[in-house]
């Protein structure tokens, strides 16, 4: 089945969020699959806001390649950010199956940089920036 969330503008957010966290029920593994500046980060971000994390502990893990939240009962939320990933083998030097096998939520931007790693269950999502500036996340499960 296929599923669409239009973002219209950034004060639609935190709605946006709740209805993509409603969707995707249990699954765990999500990938955000987008061209720069399509807000991943910024959809991300607003994900974590609605599972209760700290808003001022959210980041970007560009650098860091992933970043551990709380979400607000205690769970952990993994944000990770494979930009600077030039060869699979760097993902796996992190220790990524541990983080994917956890059982915890896993959101991952630009993850078509390990795209041989991920799981067959990976969730993955496409950010499109429609003509008037919306943004209109699509997957099929």
């Amino acid at each position: 089945m296929m599923h669409k969330i239009q973002i219209t503008s950034l004060e639609d957010l935190d709605r946006a969020a709740r209805e993509f966290l409603d969707a995707i029920g249990d699954k765990t593994l999500v990938a955000f699959y987008a061209p720069m500046g399509a807000g991943k980060t910024t959809f991300t971000t607003a994900v974590c806001k609605a599972l209760g994390v700290e808003e001022d502990a959210i980041s970007s893990p560009t650098f860091a390649i992933v970043n551990e939240y709380r979400s607000g009962n205690g769970e952990p939320v993994f944000h990770f950010d494979f930009y600077r990933i030039e060869n699979p083998a760097e993902a796996l030097d992190i220790g990524l199956y541990d983080y994917l096998d956890s059982g915890s939520l896993c959101l991952m931007e630009w993850p078509e940089n390990i795209e041989s790693l991920l799981p067959e269950e990976t969730l993955k999502v496409s950010i499109q920036v429609l003509p008037d500036g919306s943004r209109e996340l699509s997957w099929e499960d």
